[in-house]
């Protein structure tokens, strides 16, 4: 199997680190280039390109499958997304995690200091949620091993007992199809598998829920309209821009460049070809000796082998230790050839 954009990337490495960052297309350097040139020359700075941000919005809308653009705002990183939401909790009230959540998810809740937050094992969230759960907060797919979230089913048991749900889409988006309905709250960071800028980061939310949160801190970018309020203050859209902080627009020319290429190739060709190409490498693995853990996600995590990282990496495969584990993640530019290369390595012990 071949990658599915072959011309838009030129790596010199196996690259299956994905779940780390994503790699450029041509057609983001090529954008990029053409910018950092007109601001070199004075002919226009970064915001030049501020009418890319209701592209970039729309653009991740119509990944979010019944969302609008309306409905998305732009920040920097997916903590500082998630911020509004745990500033909003009562005090004592509960919150849901899944044991092993990336921090970025349970630190704004962890740390507030004042919340009863509770950790179990994925498998087990949904059935967790009980009447005195305010909020759920978890991953799409799991970024230490790769497991997928069975959202509809978590979905329900919030609904069920008047929960709130949060999901952070960074590890999911591009290859997974997502519904807006299926959460109340989505975060997601654009530099991983949307293969966009790391200082882009999306923030969904239902107008009903977003009623419940205020803005922490909002800027001038955040303003009804922006240039009649840049010394006197009127007021907040009432539509999810309201939490936009200041986008750097040389990160949404990225962005937009990221997505226009996913749209194009289409969620589900690229989740076919990534879950494909993670299954070549599970049975390569098996055969090799190896458990991979058993997920249809394109993430395949080898527990224990966390070590060999440094070794792949000298061998020109870049892969990624978490959680003691080795974790390889598969994406548009891959091929089977990078399945064959990694398992080659591997060999050699």
């Amino acid at each position: 199997m071949s990658s599915l954009a072959p011309d838009e990337f030129t790596t010199e490495t196996t690259y299956l680190n994905t779940a780390s960052y994503g790699l450029p297309s041509a057609r983001a350097l090529a954008a990029l280039r053409a910018q950092h040139a007109e601001w070199a020359s004075g002919r226009g700075g970064p915001m030049a390109h501020d009418h890319l941000v209701p592209e970039l919005r729309a653009g991740y809308a119509r990944l979010l499958e019944g969302a609008s653009a309306d409905d998305i705002a732009l920040g920097a990183t997916a903590s500082t997304m998630i911020a509004p939401v745990a500033a909003a909790l009562r005090p004592g009230a509960e919150v849901l995690l899944a044991e092993g959540e990336f921090s970025s998810v349970s630190m704004p809740f962890v740390y507030r200091g004042d919340l009863a937050v509770r950790f179990v094992p994925l498998e087990r969230l949904a059935e967790e949620v009980r009447p005195e759960t305010a909020l759920v907060a978890v991953s799409v797919v799991q970024s230490k091993d790769g497991r997928i979230t069975d959202l509809p089913v978590l979905r329900a048991a919030t609904l069920a007992n008047d929960a709130r749900l949060l999901v952070d889409a960074t590890q999911a988006a591009s290859w997974l199809p997502l519904r807006f309905t299926d959460a109340d709250y989505w975060v997601c960071s654009t530099f991983k598998w949307l293969i966009g800028a790391r200082s882009v980061t999306f923030f969904a939310a239902a107008p009903e829920a977003a009623a419940e949160l205020r803005p922490l801190g909002p800027g001038w970018y955040a303003a009804a309209d922006r240039w009649a309020e840049l010394y006197e203050p009127i007021a907040l859209p009432t539509t999810a821009r309201r939490f936009d902080t200041t986008p750097d627009w040389l990160g949404v020319i990225a962005a937009v460049a990221g997505l226009s290429l996913i749209e194009e190739l289409t969620v589900d060709k690229i989740g076919a070809h990534n879950r494909e190409l993670a299954a070549q490498f599970r049975t390569g693995l098996t055969e090799l000796g190896f458990q991979p853990l058993p997920n249809d996600s394109a993430i395949v995590v080898v527990p224990g082998a966390g070590d060999a990282a440094p070794r792949l990496a000298e061998a020109g495969v870049i892969a990624s230790a978490r959680g003691g584990g080795l974790r390889f993640a598969f994406h548009l530019y891959n091929s089977t050839t990078d399945v064959d290369r990694a398992l080659t390595v591997l060999a050699d012990r």
